[in-house]
């Protein structure tokens, strides 16, 4: 049996276009990163740190055994959602109640990584704050952060990151040839050739190109700006536009500008050759965060000025002119502004008076978007409308925050956060969810049928959080304000978080009373979503009661229902526990197809934690025949628990220990701990496939002696073998000299040797043992 390699995650966006020049910064960067945990480049607005940093990163992404990942702020406007947003970005789905940086920092402990935190500098104290606790609890995380400024951190590299070179002045002249090699040409000529197939720098034009990017100060974004109007004008005309706009600037000084007037010229200069409409649109676009689609531009941003069947030509006039990038999106494109580009948006929206009117048509397109996909979600679009609201998560924060500050807006940011109730659900995020339901309860009490929606909805969100306390609280003022108003819908909703709780508490009779009741609410307001939901667990209560005809009658019937509308999310959690079910019946076949099954539907919205709860229900089927797997799969399924805080298993946690002890029985302890080790090793993908039963076996032979070593021991292991020094074993995994020295001293005197040849000799006798670095 063979171990597969480690896997490396990479998350990073794609490069939209060439990336030019850098390698002086790229190597810097990685020489501070090869001695300092954090590193920070700093510049001003355009000069290029999110891109040296990206490319860093990818440079890197062998060196960090659990991978490279991009947190990206600058959209966040809300200092109190930095570590949630750090979280999501790490793909972590918080569901418990610690404090948010408790688990962020339980999640990396023991990971090797490194983060970048892109665009720092309008969240600096809260950034700072955050990334010094990490780097004191997380000894592997290593982080990349982009400011304007520096963090203020202890132990912070800071590299200011330069423009561009340039041409020197000096009065010679160049070949075209060697022009063409320095840095800003290139990225001037590339950027050209884009607008302009066929473009170069020639004897003839030389000089007018070295001029334009002299005048641009190296600024790559002020470049790229300038190069697009070549698809207009000639670069001669081009160099003769830019000498007047920033002669009215300096009032004709011949000295050289500040970078930031440079690179607000550009804009102001893109600015003016936009049409009047072009120029009304790039304003309005400034409302969106994150970025948006056609549909979202000609809602929010027609009318006054712009009629709804031209917005589509202005998008494409935005994106000729480098002010609206164009990005693929699963089937569809969106478009983003760069944050640059956004703010100088939001200046000319503020200046022209429509800010208040474009975040308040904004947060009418959030509401509307919400609203059509809680009506779409028990349906067969189920799972393009789960992508298409996590496309939009920014948006919606921004929505949900004007509702919060603006005067009389709490109804409708009400109305919103309740729409999203599955939403908050499927994406894993609870404690997000609870936070904006918590903060717009507090700001209107007002007894209305929204707000009994919401503090149901909030108590759902924490009885699945096992916050018990302040869910029963808010519970019974749901309760008692539907009653008042009879609200049917809210009251049977009532019930099924009550059913809820008395389920994951283990009261199984309250548990059947309160689902049943909810059922029968559901089904007197013709709400097939609701009948599903609560039948579900109903079926799963009597299940845990030992009325196993009933529960099957149920599951059935419940399955009946999803199916009929073509739906995933319900029908694979009710898929789960029905599973489970026919497992405790005997029938363990039949109950591994339909985890499998279960699974299949689970994968579109990466439901983490219904994928974790199917493969520890496939470790309990494997537990009596088949006790090695079980333990890889035990290993598997517990790196994803420790994501959620801790073990959401409650109602179902005998099982789990019932099925541990026997696959103990049947291994042997060191059997089964090597087995578990093997299933934590898997990254997400490789345990999902070892479940379905796609990939080969990973688990050690019964019998065979773990390593001494540690995963980052066993490489620097590899390394030595190899014949690599410590000097180059530092450079190679980005880590000081020191500590691999240190690495290797650890690794002589658990193997008892004296000699790195006898280090190199016993990786060799290891043979599979090992992990194999990748190329």
């Amino acid at each position: 049996m063979t171990m597969t390699a480690p896997n490396v995650s990479c998350r990073l966006p794609a490069e939209l276009n060439s990336f030019v020049g850098r390698r002086h910064e790229i190597a810097e960067v990685k020489r501070l990163l090869a001695d300092a945990r954090l590193v920070t480049l700093v510049g001003a607005g355009g000069v290029g740190k999110t891109r040296l940093a990206l490319r860093v990163g990818f440079d890197l992404r062998r060196n960090f055994r659990d991978g490279v990942w991009l947190a990206e702020l600058a959209a966040l406007e809300s200092p109190e959602l930095l570590v949630q947003t750090v979280t999501e970005s790490l793909e972590i789905q918080d569901r418990s109640v610690r404090p948010s940086l408790d688990v962020l920092i339980d999640h990396l402990r023991d990971r090797q990584l490194l983060l970048i935190l892109d665009n720092c500098e309008h969240l600096l104290d809260e950034c700072a704050r955050v990334t010094e606790t990490l780097m004191r609890a997380v000894p592997g995380l290593q982080i990349l952060a982009t400011s304007r400024q520096s963090l203020g951190v202890v132990g912070e590299q800071t590299m200011a990151v330069p423009t561009l070179p340039i041409p020197d002045v000096d009065g010679s002249r160049p070949s075209a040839e060697s022009l063409r090699q320095v840095d800003a040409i290139r990225l001037f000529a590339e950027r050209a050739q884009a607008v302009l197939p066929g473009f170069e720098v020639t004897e003839d034009n030389q000089e007018t190109v070295a001029r334009i990017c002299r005048r641009l100060d190296g600024i790559p974004l002020a470049i790229e700006l300038a190069a697009v109007r070549l698809r207009a004008i000639s670069a001669e005309q081009l160099l003769d536009r830019l000498d007047d706009r920033f002669r009215l600037l300096t009032a004709g000084a011949r000295t050289a500008m500040p970078r930031q007037q440079t690179l607000r010229a550009l804009i102001d200069w893109s600015y003016a050759l936009c049409t009047e409409r072009e120029r009304l649109l790039w304003a309005r676009l400034s409302v969106f965060s994150g970025g948006l689609d056609l549909e979202a531009a000609e809602q929010v941003c027609s009318g006054d000025g712009i009629p709804a069947d031209e917005v589509v030509d202005l998008v494409v006039g935005l994106v000729g002119k480098s002010v609206l990038a164009r990005e693929e999106h699963q089937s569809t494109v969106r478009y983003r502004l760069l944050e640059t580009i956004r703010q100088y948006g939001r200046e000319r929206l503020r200046a022209a008076g429509e800010e208040p009117a474009l975040k308040a048509r904004h947060r009418d397109w959030c509401d509307d978007l919400v609203s059509r996909a809680q009506q779409a979600w028990f349906g067969p679009d189920q799972v393009s409308w789960f992508m298409r609201l996590r496309a939009e998560h920014g948006n919606l924060r921004t929505a949900l925050d004007h509702c919060l500050t603006a005067p009389g807006e709490v109804e409708r940011g009400l109305d919103i956060a309740t729409a999203l109730r599955f939403y908050w659900i499927a994406a894993g995020s609870l404690r997000e969810g609870r936070g904006w339901l918590d903060r717009l309860l507090a700001a209107g009490d007002e007894p209305t049928a929204a707000r009994a929606g919401a503090l149901c909805l909030n108590a759902r969100l924490a009885v699945l959080q096992s916050d018990f306390a302040p869910a029963a609280a808010m519970l019974d003022e749901s309760r008692r304000l539907a009653t008042r108003l009879g609200d049917a819908r809210v009251l049977a909703n009532v019930a099924y978080v009550s059913g809820l709780t008395g389920l994951i508490r283990c009261d199984y009779p309250l548990a059947v009373d309160m689902f049943g009741e909810a059922v029968e609410g559901h089904r007197a307001a013709d709400a097939p979503m609701g009948v599903a939901n609560a039948m579900m667990y109903l079926a799963t209560a009597h299940s845990l009661l030992g009325h196993s005809d009933v529960a099957d009658v149920q599951y059935k019937e419940c399955l009946a229902i999803c199916e009929a509308r073509k739906e995933h999310w319900f029908r694979s959690y009710t898929l789960w526990v029905y599973g489970i079910e026919m497992w405790r019946r005997g029938d363990t076949a039949a109950a591994v197809e339909t985890e499998r099954e279960a699974i299949r539907l689970k994968r579109p919205f990466d439901d983490r934690l219904g994928i974790a709860q199917c493969i520890e229900a496939l470790a309990w089927m494997a537990a009596g025949d088949a006790a090695e797997r079980a333990a890889v799969l035990f290993g598997a399924s517990q790196e994803s628990w420790r994501s959620f805080g801790a073990p959401l298993l409650g109602y179902l946690t005998d099982y789990h220990d019932t099925a541990e002890a026997l696959a103990r029985e049947h291994l042997g302890g060191r059997a089964y701990e090597s087995g578990f080790r093997r299933g934590t090793e898997l990254a997400p993908a490789e345990a999902i496939a070892y479940a379905m039963g796609e990939a080969c076996e990973v688990a050690e032979p019964a019998g065979r002696a773990a390593s001494p070593l540690t995963r980052r021991e066993m490489e620097i292991a590899q390394l030595v073998a190899q014949g690599m020094t410590n000097k180059a074993i530092a450079a190679s995994l980005v880590i000081a000299q020191r500590t691999a020295e240190g690495h290797v001293e650890h690794i002589l005197n658990k193997l008892g040797f004296n000699s790195r040849a006898q280090i190199a000799a016993w990786v060799g006798e290891q043979g599979e043992l090992l992990p194999r670095r990748s190329p």
